[in-house]
């Protein structure tokens, strides 16, 4: 399990456990709060391809898909 802060989500580098189509390395490029400071929004970006898609930071702590940055 990786330990994910979402204060210190934005710009944090992520390597995906299993890769698929070249894309390997990712980069959180946008993320959006609400007042009380929960994440509501968070966009990942594909170096490789730059790909976009939306992810839930949640999901950053399965390390059986996501590994902390770039491996």
């Amino acid at each position: 399990m990786n330990s994910v802060s979402p204060k210190k989500l934005l710009h944090s580098k992520w390597t995906a456990a299993n890769p698929t189509k070249r894309e390997k390395h990712f980069l959180i490029t946008e993320v959006e709060y609400s007042e009380e400071g929960t994440v509501i929004h968070c966009l990942m970006e594909a170096v490789m391809t730059r790909r976009t898609f939306p992810i839930a930071w949640q999901e950053l702590r399965d390390s059986n898909v996501w590994v902390s940055g770039w491996r």
